[in-house]
């Protein structure tokens, strides 16, 4: 009987640290929330899957396109960048050299390979209409077509929480609080090279980074998009918090919930360091 009760326990502590439940901190990572369904990712796969996202809201393409690439990265890689793969595929999308997609170091370089998918992607006439499956096989030419499928809607809760299409704070992560200091200029490159021109500015005494996002026809759908791309990144930028549109998000044990009300600006993301 003694025997029994301890293995309950052993079962039950084991049970809350997978949950995040209980006296012990939740995981770092990150989630979606979008019409009902969660989607968990682990800190490497949701700056990729962030950075897919900026992108493509970089170029201008619909959330099908983000939904498109998001499924592929699911099925080839786990949205991870990986080293290596089938012969000689590699990286996010485990594109080949020997199939023209590059050198192994452009394939391997997440900024290069995500920006190929979608230069092939936009060649295919109607694939936002397509099903996610046949749209990401035409890129792919995948020996599993219809392996894509299983993906498409994670894909799809994802890609809309990170291009800013779905209610705000939808997206959130858990991080730990950063070491060390964080600066406005390693965000401002972050944020400039995934999306391009944006209106930086550095405020405060302590050098915190607000970035101006005009709220038109899409509302405030860009500004969303850039926090969520904050958030997925934190750990690595050494970000504290991040504001935005009467939210804000804190990282340490106040990341565990999320975003909170506050009197943030509607029309600026503004983003905090240790």
């Amino acid at each position: 009987m003694l025997f029994l009760a301890i293995l309950a326990v052993v079962a039950g502590v084991t049970i809350a640290v997978w949950r995040g439940t209980g006296p012990l901190p939740n995981p770092p990572g990150c989630t979606a929330e979008v019409a009902g369904r969660s989607v968990d990712l682990a800190p490497d796969q949701a700056r990729n899957a962030a950075l897919i996202a900026a992108i493509g809201v970089r170029r201008g393409l619909p959330a099908r396109a983000v939904s498109i690439a998001l499924a592929t990265a699911y099925q080839e890689s786990k949205i991870r960048n990986l080293a290596h793969g089938d012969r000689d595929s590699i990286g996010i999308f485990q594109q080949r050299p020997s199939q023209g997609w590059g050198t192994a170091a452009q394939i391997s370089d997440e900024y290069y390979t995500i920006n190929k998918f979608y230069d092939a992607l936009e060649k295919i006439h109607g694939y936002q209409t397509m099903p996610i499956t046949v749209a990401a096989q035409k890129v792919q030419r995948s020996g599993y077509p219809d392996a894509y499928a299983v993906h498409a809607p994670d894909a799809r809760a994802l890609a809309s929480a990170l291009t800013g299409y779905s209610p705000a704070g939808t997206f959130t992560c858990v991080v730990r609080q950063p070491s060390g200091h964080g600066t406005a200029a390693a965000a401002s490159s972050a944020l400039t090279k995934a999306y391009g021109d944006l209106t930086l500015a550095r405020t405060g005494s302590r050098q915190d980074l607000a970035v101006t996002v005009a709220t038109g026809q899409d509302g405030n759908r860009i500004g969303w998009s850039v926090a969520a791309f904050l958030l997925a990144h934190a750990s690595d930028l050494k970000v504290t918090a991040v504001s935005y549109d009467g939210k804000v998000w804190r990282t340490g044990d106040h990341s565990e919930k999320g975003w909170v009300a506050s009197s943030a600006s509607p029309t600026k993301v503004t983003v905090s360091f240790g």
